[in-house]
């Protein structure tokens, strides 16, 4: 049987609850998933309480899954977003399953549109202070999102960043143009490369869990 996965939300009366309350849990048969559903939202509406029914939904996930699907002509397992990434079912070069995490769509477009705000609103500062807080941006972008096979949305988020930070510059003055070998030579100076923080799941068990 395929691994289950079961993504929940709950509101009171209208009333949202904090992100806390997005959940994922895992069942080894759709039945055991499907009983666990019933069951939890009965126990809610004892207490008033309801699961949002656009963002709860039971899926097939995992190799099970990817394998079962595959079998039946079906298409792959649907993804999952939670927290800030998108989850898929992939394969890696040596033909192993492993879930890959995206930087989600929407939390990416949010992020680039705040930070375009505030580099807008940052321009007439001294450059290298702005180079800097846009150095802390990324790297605390890094921090979170750049996961093993996250590289392109990483990158993209970098390189996002700095044709708004040239646009923000080049509105400073309209004398100067500013070229982009010179704001290339900016970007390299002030803004850390693209690269992965995070080692694979796997790796990070066996250094907490050593035999």
């Amino acid at each position: 049987m395929s691994r289950e996965v079961h993504v929940r939300f709950c509101e009171s009366r209208g009333v949202r609850f904090p992100p806390a309350t997005h959940l994922i849990i895992g069942f080894q048969y759709r039945d055991d998933a499907e009983e666990f559903l019933a069951g939890l939202r009965e126990r809610l509406a004892k207490f008033s309480l309801e699961l949002h029914p656009g963002k709860t939904r039971l899926i097939e996930f995992g190799p099970r899954a990817a394998r079962d699907r595959a079998a039946r002509g079906e298409p792959k397992p649907e993804t999952f977003a939670f927290p800030g990434f998108t989850h898929i079912c992939a394969t890696s070069r040596s033909g192993r399953f492993w879930i890959r995490r995206q930087t989600d769509t929407k939390r990416l477009r949010a992020k680039l549109k705040q930070a375009k705000a505030e580099i807008m609103r940052r321009r007439h500062q001294p450059v290298p202070e702005q180079g800097k807080w846009l150095a802390s941006v990324i790297t605390g972008h890094q921090h979170y999102y750049a996961v093993p096979g996250n590289y392109q949305a990483v990158n993209a988020f970098r390189t996002q960043l700095t044709r708004h930070w040239h646009r923000a510059l080049s509105r400073r003055s309209q004398k100067t143009r500013l070229t982009w070998d010179r704001m290339n030579r900016l970007a390299r100076r002030w803004l850390p490369p693209t690269r992965i923080t995070h080692p694979y799941p796997e790796q990070r068990f066996a250094a907490s869990h050593p035999w």
